[in-house]
């Protein structure tokens, strides 16, 4: 039975068997609400041809939504007790999340971030008591010293974000930059002298079941548009080649995010750093991709404002950025000889010139994908060179 009151101390790095545990799940699970608005949002911004401010107001809440969330999942890694103070604080922040993602339509239509800021507030003065209390409790000074780093850090962001609620709208953006810069300066800045005990394989684990909920959701919103698509307008036959190349696009992704172990590349908290971070763009070209397959459901029956081009670069822009990004991230440091090095790139680039394929364009994109994991796959089995470490 879970302990009112545990000591917050730092978790082994070397723990054996560690995995995400229940809340943990739940928590991700929560996010997913915050991750389907900001994607409709971008979907009403580029169907009725705002395209420039939808991306940016989805760049905006995207950050707010994964960066709750990382550190969040940083953090349990190296501190998660799991008492009963624990698991309130961490249903607190789950509960600032459901705010935030109340807001996200407000932020996106009206570009009134009032609400999501509260959101964030409450996340984010939840995780900052945790990390006083995992100071309260260390026994190494350096410690203590790191986590009333993070502690003031988060605090002191807040009162930095404050600026998006009250600036001028045209400085709005340049305000989210140099706040942004700033949120990710902060775990450099508290980790220096002392790192935190983050587990290589529970991180790995968290970013790959938060990479299969982001598709899920994408599978989920192209699944009901193109319902909606052929109950209001009977167009199965625009339709499904949308379809079928989205579910190619969804399944290679899959693939190809989980083809190899993630944990071999975080063996260092620099590495960590990079490659957490680098977890944005993946993150959210993958939401995007779902929100980009309900843009060319809407356009092929007459309801997006657009051409068919648009329509058909809002999911192959993104899906080339997620084939590049997982390739720059970890995928390169397990191929072995140029031509498995070449795959992804190459691939992504395939898929950008799918765009121009007209309404054949998803499914073009969508077999390039399928393509792309079975030469993947044909070449690693050709390859008696290749390991499942890195390469170099």
């Amino acid at each position: 039975m879970t302990q009112p009151f545990l000591p917050l101390t730092a978790r082994s790095r070397e723990e054996s068997h560690r995995a995400a545990t229940p809340l943990e799940l739940f928590f991700d699970l929560c996010f997913v609400v915050a991750v389907a608005q900001a994607g409709a949002e971008l979907v009403h911004a580029v169907a009725e041809g705002h395209a420039g401010e939808g991306i940016a107001n989805y760049a905006m809440v995207f950050f707010a939504i994964w960066w709750a969330w990382m550190n969040f999942t940083w953090f349990a890694s190296a501190y998660d007790n799991d008492d009963v103070l624990y698991r309130v604080v961490t249903l607190l922040q789950i509960a600032g999340v459901l705010v935030l993602a109340a807001g996200i339509s407000r932020a996106a239509e009206e570009h009134d971030f009032l609400i999501v800021y509260l959101g964030y507030l409450v996340m984010r003065v939840a995780l900052a008591s945790q990390w006083l209390r995992a100071a309260h409790h260390a026994v190494d000074p350096a410690e203590r010293t790191m986590c009333r780093r993070y502690a003031g850090g988060v605090l002191a962001c807040q009162v930095g974000w404050l600026a998006l609620v009250l600036a001028p709208e045209p400085a709005r953006p340049w305000v989210f930059l140099a706040m942004a810069l700033v949120e990710m300066a902060v775990p450099v800045y508290a980790e220096k002298d002392a790192p935190s005990t983050w587990h290589p394989h529970h991180i790995a684990e968290r970013y790959g079941l938060f990479t299969i909920i982001v598709l899920g959701e994408t599978v989920a919103a192209a699944t009901v548009a193109v319902k909606s698509g052929v109950v209001e307008n009977d167009a199965l036959g625009e339709l499904l080649p949308i379809a079928a190349g989205g579910l190619l696009l969804v399944f290679a992704a899959w693939w190809i995010y989980f083809v190899v172990p993630a944990h071999s590349r975080l063996t260092s908290s620099r590495q960590g750093f990079l490659w957490g971070y680098g977890h944005y763009v993946i993150f959210t070209s993958a939401a995007a991709v779902g929100a980009g397959l309900e843009i060319a459901v809407e356009q092929s029956v007459g309801k997006a404002h657009i051409s068919t081009l648009a329509a058909s670069a809002s999911v192959t822009i993104p899906s080339a950025v997620f084939l590049l990004s997982v390739w720059l991230l970890h995928a390169r440091y397990f191929k072995v000889g140029i031509a498995q090095q070449l795959v992804l790139p190459v691939s992504a680039f395939a898929v950008l010139m799918c765009s121009f394929a007209g309404r054949w364009a998803v499914l073009c994109a969508g077999l390039v994908a399928a393509a792309t994991v079975a030469i993947g796959v044909t070449l690693t089995a050709r390859n008696p060179a290749t390991r499942a470490t890195p390469a170099g």
